[in-house]
């Protein structure tokens, strides 16, 4: 009596595996339009900016002149550290985000 829809069991697997195709293209979709995306993150005030993309690639850095002390560069280079930080912190929640949307909140080690 217990394999009596043992014959159904692969259509079942063809169906799983059709589905996990599915789900790695639109993954894959998703991660290479997430390159393109970028988020701003400031420090001290909005003195240092920085625009990270979905690469984690910083692609743009703006110093305003009254963040250029020159008896104080190491606030600078802490202004620069902690923009930068907080540009591939929120990159990262929005690569999370998008593709938990796919995933449903599933963590996929070696995804994001």
């Amino acid at each position: 009596m217990a394999f009596k829809n043992a014959g159904g069991g692969m259509g079942n697997m063809n169906q799983m595996l059709k589905q996990a195709q599915k789900l790695q293209a639109e993954m894959a979709r998703t991660q290479e339009e997430l390159k393109n995306k970028t988020v701003d993150a400031a420090a001290g005030g909005g003195v240092v900016r920085v625009v990270v993309s979905g690469k984690m690639e910083v692609v743009e850095l703006q110093i305003k002149p009254e963040a250029v002390d020159p008896e104080d560069v190491e606030m600078l280079e802490d202004l620069v550290k902690a923009a930068i930080n907080e540009g591939l912190r929120k990159a990262q929640e929005m690569m999370a985000s998008e593709m938990g949307k796919l995933t449903g909140g599933l963590k996929i080690p070696g995804l994001f």
